[in-house]
């Protein structure tokens, strides 16, 4: 499964479960995208950070769609993958 795939707007499904506000969705891309990372022992693209053809992020999706919740979990997710890749770099 690729996590980074777009639709023909530039979308990806991290854009399409902030806008829906699918937390549960989101939850399941996060944990993905911190398998592949793990696996891969690099960052090849954070997910949440992807623009679509209007230059949006998913931040910007759940931001002008009022879903504080997805905006949270977000913000958790950029953590996480932050902690995962200082502790890659530390084993490299």
């Amino acid at each position: 499964m690729c996590i980074c795939y777009k639709d023909k707007d530039g979308k990806t499904a991290c854009h399409m479960a902030a806008l829906w506000g699918n937390v549960e969705l989101l939850e399941k891309l996060c944990d993905l995208a911190k398998e592949v990372q793990l696996n891969r022992e690099e960052i090849k693209n954070d997910v949440y950070l992807l623009k679509d053809k209007d230059g949006k992020t998913p931040w910007h999706m759940a931001a002008r769609s009022g879903k504080i919740e997805v905006l949270k979990r977000l913000w958790n997710w950029a953590k996480e993958l932050q902690l995962i890749s200082e502790k890659i770099n530390n084993y490299v």
